[in-house]
């Protein structure tokens, strides 16, 4: 049985620690302070902040504006004599036959709407060929593709305008009577260069023995 030591260890027999060396003080050593600036008049300089809320952000794009609907351009208007014609008194008599074939159209036509208007014959110095014309008593368009011999001889001579307007279906002396009767007696105004979108009727100039102004 082993005794008890209350004499400590070095004096029980155990190997004892060396001592801790005795805790100095280190001194401490402060940051020296810097001076401000001093202005030219001696008075400390003093530096701005940025303040809270005023650095720069990239602009927003703004939402588009509100735009008007867009409207119509129209065309010129035309001051001219109108008459009509058909395959009936066309040249050759009895035939379509256009002097322009392939601007709209293979041989004289069309229903009277912007996609597919009927056929214009006139001077090619007093309306270019191609132009879309749009005639508001009639409620269709028109488009120049055919020459006109008598057209050709008002401009020509006097200037005077004068279009010549296809009447579809008129293939016999029928049609005569109703080229007559929507013939004005004085000049009509017609748009030249028209837009699409003009009121349109769908009624045939002349169909079935039947004659309509639109």
């Amino acid at each position: 049985m082993l005794g008890v030591c209350l004499l400590g260890a070095a004096a029980c027999g155990a190997d004892a620690e060396p001592p801790l060396p005795p805790v100095t003080s280190v001194p401490v050593t402060t940051a020296p302070t810097i001076p401000p600036p001093v202005t030219s008049s001696g008075a400390p300089a003093t530096t701005a902040r940025p303040s809270a809320g005023t650095g720069t952000t990239a602009a927003r794009p703004r939402p588009p504006a509100n735009r008007p609907p867009a409207t119509l351009r129209p065309g010129r208007s035309f001051s001219t004599e109108l008459t009509f014609y058909s395959a009936y008194d066309n040249d050759p008599p009895g035939t379509r036959a256009i002097a322009y074939p392939g601007t709209r159209h293979s041989q004289a036509g069309g229903t009277g709407t912007f996609a597919d208007p009927l056929t214009l014959a006139t001077d090619p110095r007093e309306i270019p060929v191609g132009t879309v014309v749009y005639v508001p008593t009639l409620r269709k368009y028109f488009v120049m593709e055919d020459d006109c011999e008598q057209c050709i001889s008002d401009w020509g001579g006097s200037r005077t305008p004068h279009i010549d307007l296809y009447m579809p279906n008129g293939d016999d002396s029928s049609v005569t009577a109703c080229q007559h009767q929507l013939t004005p007696a004085g000049r009509v105004t017609v748009e030249l260069g028209a837009p699409a979108g003009r009121p349109v009727s769908s009624t045939p100039l002349w169909s079935g023995g039947r004659c309509s102004a639109g």
